[in-house]
């Protein structure tokens, strides 16, 4: 499985991205999701993940503020961003596991993407 992501960008306080990752190699309807991040000289923390049912989970931090979702058909799940604030800043990183159960721990994720940058501006 090959992980793409892209809808990173420079955004200021208050504003929303919408990040996107495609897959190729395998179809993902099977395969539970993650969006991950990592910002400058930290580690990469988990911040949604999707079942292969649909069912989503996030962090407490982005609750209420991010949604992921899936499209099978186009083989994609998005992480949409509203009211974004400084400390959102990261790369963000699209990873897949073979289990249906979503998950919070990265180890848990057989592929990854190579990331995108989010830059929220104060």
């Amino acid at each position: 499985v090959q992980l793409v992501e892209s809808g990173g960008g420079l955004v200021q306080a208050g504003g929303s991205l919408r990040l996107s990752c495609a897959a190729s190699g395998r179809t993902l309807s099977g395969y539970a999701m993650g969006w991950f991040r990592q910002a400058p000289g930290k580690e990469r923390v988990f911040v949604a993940t999707i079942a292969a049912s649909g069912y989503p989970s996030y962090t407490d931090s982005v609750k209420g503020r991010f949604t992921i979702s899936r499209d099978n058909a186009k083989n994609t799940v998005n992480l949409q961003m509203n009211s974004l604030k400084p400390e959102d800043t990261a790369v963000y990183f699209c990873a897949a596991r073979d289990r249906a159960a979503g998950a919070g721990r990265d180890g848990l994720y057989s592929y990854w993407g190579q990331g995108t940058q989010v830059t929220v501006s104060s």
